[in-house]
């Protein structure tokens, strides 16, 4: 890291190794098909995290709600950093009307003490990962799930737990939009070019860290990332037939609360890190907009869902790399 350090200045008080060290946190974020979509310029008096919209998708994330999510992801890791060396982030989203792609600054409100909590979600950052594999059958539990939701509240958003009256349902709706999306060159253009990187490769999803081919049998759609390379199953490793299924939901619209619901997934994600579960994502349930209603309406959100999370307990995997410091530096 010696040669990145250099690059990077000090901000908010902090030693230019310890600040340094908040942006390699900030980027152990997740982001659709680990494109990573995000950067950052610091000066001694603020952060500014900027989308990078050269790394948008414009098929399957129109929009950029998904890309936002990744950037509210990031945010949330930084917070977690600046509290954890004593500064209390003091956060402005889309400041600056000229500059649209700045989604938000960070400046020093004030000095921070954390919390234990925190300290174990941001011990949590480096360990987290997205499974794309098969869980295992065991149950989440009560008191797991109860720490889920209350996770997302802390951070402004829902999560809503999908009851068995609606599981049926959800898995028609995922197996239905993933089938739409691979039915539409574009699509299947846009995964492939993210998707069974090489692996020194630093985005993207390489095929060591992808899961198996889906199965016609099942229930819970889980994307083929390995760019068509995925090996047999292992004998006994099916998908899991009773994951928890998660909705993140919003209690407002807008870009800035979808940067908002990004902290929130992460938060959710880091607290399932940390109760030693795993979790992945069932993208195309957010992705495809009239799916996406009809998930609204059968889980009876106000708003539409940002994000739909398969949790449980799964066998190891590898992370995803992660893009050098320098390559995310703005002048």
């Amino acid at each position: 890291m010696s040669h990145e350090v250099d690059l990077v200045g000090p901000a908010l008080g902090l030693s230019a190794p310890d600040t340094a060290a908040v942006l390699e946190t900030a980027v152990l974020a997740p982001s659709v098909h680990n494109a990573q979509p995000w950067s950052f310029r610091t000066t001694p008096d603020v952060v500014e995290l900027y989308a990078d919209r050269t790394r948008r998708m414009p098929v399957a994330d129109p929009d950029d709600q998904e890309l936002r999510l990744g950037c509210g992801a990031a945010l949330f890791n930084l917070r977690l950093a600046l509290t954890a060396r004593g500064v209390r982030p003091a956060v402005a989203l889309f400041p600056d009307p000229a500059r649209p792609d700045l989604v938000a600054e960070v400046r020093r409100g004030g000095t921070a003490r954390a919390t234990p909590e925190l300290t174990r979600l941001l011990d949590a950052v480096p360990r987290r990962h997205t499974n794309r594999r098969p869980f295992t059958d065991a149950a989440v539990g009560a008191a797991e799930r109860h720490a889920l939701c209350r996770a997302a509240a802390e951070e402004g958003a829902l999560l809503h737990v999908v009851p068995p009256a609606q599981r049926a349902e959800v898995g028609r709706l995922s197996v239905a939009a993933h089938r739409r999306q691979l039915a539409d060159p574009a699509f299947r253009d846009e995964l492939l070019h993210w998707i069974g990187a090489a692996a020194d490769r630093p985005d993207g999803v390489p095929a060591r860290a992808a899961g198996p081919a889906p199965a016609p049998h099942d229930r819970w759609v889980v994307r083929d990332f390995t760019g068509g390379t995925a090996r047999t199953r292992v004998p006994g490793r099916d998908a899991e037939d009773e994951p928890l299924l998660a909705v993140l939901i919003p209690h407002v619209t807008g870009p800035a609360a979808e940067v908002r619901a990004g902290e929130a997934m992460q938060r959710v994600l880091l607290t399932a890190t940390v109760d030693g579960l795993a979790a992945s994502f069932l993208s195309q349930l957010v992705e495809v907009p009239d799916v996406r209603e009809e998930l609204r309406r059968l889980v009876g959100a106000a708003h539409p869902p940002v994000a739909v999370l398969r949790i449980g307990r799964g066998w190891p995997t590898t992370r995803t790399p992660r893009r050098p410091l320098a390559d995310l530096l703005r002048p």
